[in-house]
């Protein structure tokens, strides 16, 4: 038993016989009661009595009608759902990233891709620890991980994406203490507030404070991230952070400054191979167009003589502008 079967059979049905049927399919007759008596001799029941030139339900036959509507109800819904996530207008995208790193970028990827694909949903994982971002990608539970490089590629596909800057956040009045950019020099003896040992994060920023001769002398050690700005800002220590996290503390008062030399962190995504789903693939080529669009203003800014983080504060300030503009303006439509 097939879908085409059942779709010819419901046709006789509905059509009162299998003329008007054949016609209404545009198929042949002969092919249509071909495969209504092939439908019959695999469930080996008579479906029709044949009853002289016409065709009645047999009770096997009604007790068909609402089982065979239902399936192709399921398979038309199953189609439209297919060309609808095709479409963008459905589906979900399963992402798992480096904690600090769903903060800043990928929540502001998400968030953008949002309002161009509201239909679109996001499941995110958050992991400490690159070998947990590989290991849910390669189970297949995410589609894409969010890592900083070097990419793990054994049994999965690496691409890089973008080039992250890091700067030194510091507590509120101590504008006088940090010149801008600080020498990382200055950082000798600093008290650092930082997550955990082990984790990518504080691993990247303590192999680079050493690759110039620094040693870190950390302060406040936190397992939460999302406290290591809070106490920074509170007067614990100084931390160093993407450059949007550092834009957020600014907000609440606290002194940020680039670094020299910059510390910059390259990052990228890691998949399984085959392809991706459309709103996948989609995701990722608005997330470098969102990344490059912000380099593009910040670098034409700081070549107009601003420094990086008033060039990315002012490029920040402009997209927030914009983005409430275009919602005041869905809204009052």
């Amino acid at each position: 038993m097939d879908l085409r079967q059942m779709e010819y059979f419901l046709a006789v049905v509905d059509h009162g016989g299998v003329t008007r049927a054949a016609a209404q399919l545009r198929v042949a007759q002969p092919s249509l009661s071909q495969a209504v008596r092939k439908l019959e001799k695999d469930l080996g029941t008579e479906l029709f009595h044949r009853v002289g030139r016409g065709l009645v339900l047999s009770p096997a036959g009604e007790a068909l009608v609402g089982p065979a509507r239902s399936i192709l109800r399921e398979v038309h819904a199953a189609e439209n759902a297919v060309r609808d996530v095709g479409a963008m207008r459905r589906g979900r995208i399963d992402i798992a990233s480096l904690s600090d790193l769903s903060s800043d970028p990928l929540s502001v990827w998400v968030a953008k891709f949002r309002r161009l694909y509201p239909d679109i949903r996001f499941h995110i994982e958050e992991r400490d620890e690159t070998a947990d971002v590989v290991t849910l990608v390669r189970s297949g539970a995410c589609e894409l991980g969010i890592l900083s490089l070097p990419l793990p590629t054994e049994d999965l596909v690496g691409e890089e994406l973008i080039d992250q800057q890091l700067v030194l956040v510091c507590p509120p009045g101590t504008e006088a203490r940090w010149p801008d950019p600080v020498p990382i020099g200055m950082l000798s003896g600093a008290p650092f507030v930082m997550g955990e040992r082990g984790t990518a994060t504080r691993d990247y920023i303590e192999r680079s404070l050493r690759t110039h001769g620094i040693e870190p002398e950390v302060a406040v050690e936190v397992r939460q991230r999302g406290a290591v700005l809070p106490i920074v800002l509170a007067g614990g220590g100084v931390s160093i952070v993407a450059l949007r996290s550092g834009l957020d503390a600014m907000l609440r008062g606290g002194v940020v400054r680039e670094l020299s030399p910059r510390l910059t962190r390259r990052m990228g995504v890691i998949r399984r191979p085959g392809r991706l789903t459309e709103a996948s693939t989609e995701f990722l080529s608005c997330a470098r167009e969102s990344f490059e669009e912000f380099a593009r203003s910040i670098a034409e800014r700081m070549a107009g003589g601003a420094t990086l983080v008033d060039a990315a504060k002012v490029t920040r300030d402009e997209t927030d502008r914009r983005m409430r503009q275009d919602n005041a303006g869905s809204t009052n439509s």
